[in-house]
Formats: C-alpha cells, structure tokens, sequence
C-alpha cells in the first residue's frame, strides 16, 4: 500500500502545481470551486449527514472561460449526497468541516461538474444541489497567494446565518 500512497501524493502534488502554483492565465485549472469555509451545518444531523450547508467566500468556476473564476463572493453552498457515493461525499464534508472558521482556503470539485448555486444568507435552504464530487479537498496553504481567486477570498469578510 505504500506505493499506492505515493501516487495518490504525487497525483495530489502535480494537482496542485498545475491549479495554482502557476501564472493564473498559463493553463487550464481543474478546480470548481474555490473555498474559506467559515461555518458547516449538516443534516439532518452529523453522524449520517444527507444535506450539508457551507458558509463562507466562494470563487466558482466560470462555465465561460476555462482560465477564469467568478468573482469571490460570501453566502452559502447548499448540497445532497450523490447517489451511489455517500461514503465518498460524507468524507468530504468531514475535511470541510475540520477546517470550519480557520480562515483557510480548500479546493473541491471539479471544473467539469455543476458547482451548485451561491446562496445568499437570506435564502432558506431548500432545493440541495447535487455535491461535485472531483478531486477531493485540497488544502491550498499558503500556496497561491498570489492566484486571484485565492486571494480575493482571503479579502471578504465571513458570512454567518
């Protein structure tokens, strides 16, 4: 198994050189969603979560140009188990949990999937997206400080319910 843990390293290392440790306009970057997760509510509860609320700032993926994120705004991300990958989605939703409040930025998702709708803090939760699963979270550290999405989510406040 060592071996296969040096890959997935190695996979999640070239991941991250390509997505952020780069001229922003240089290449494609593969991450939906950009996140500061400021709080993390699941439900109908956190031993078997179905539905998870994400607060914070969030630069999504831009459908347009494949080099681009929209601009970095708070609200909340509201999702649903995928079908057939609860285990894989409950996992994660326990990464973004752990880093809740910290003022870290994590990566999820992926480029290629929907992203979900950024609701604002007066929406009541209703309608769940489907969670994107992509190439896990991805802390981004102090990696990127200089990459536009990363750094306009560090410039906005937190957004609490």
């Amino acid at each position: 198994m060592r071996y296969g843990n040096a890959v997935v390293t190695g996979i999640t290392a070239l991941f991250i050189l390509l997505s952020v440790g780069r001229d922003a306009g240089a290449v494609s970057d593969w991450t939906g969603i950009y996140a500061r997760v400021d709080k993390v509510i699941l439900e109908p509860n956190a031993n078997t979560p179905e539905r998870i609320q994400i607060w914070g700032a969030f630069a999504l993926a831009s459908k347009q140009d494949r080099n681009s994120y929209e601009p970095a705004q708070t609200g909340y991300l509201y999702y649903s188990l995928k079908p057939g990958k609860e285990e894989v989605c409950r996992k994660e939703w326990a990464d973004l949990k752990s880093v809740a409040g910290t003022g870290e930025i994590l990566g999820f998702g992926s480029r290629d999937l929907p992203t979900g709708r950024l609701r604002k803090a007066t929406d009541k939760p209703a309608d769940a997206d489907v969670y994107p699963i992509g190439f896990g979270v991805v802390r981004m550290n102090d990696r990127g400080t200089d990459y536009s999405p990363i750094r306009e989510l560090r410039a906005l406040p937190k957004a609490h319910k």
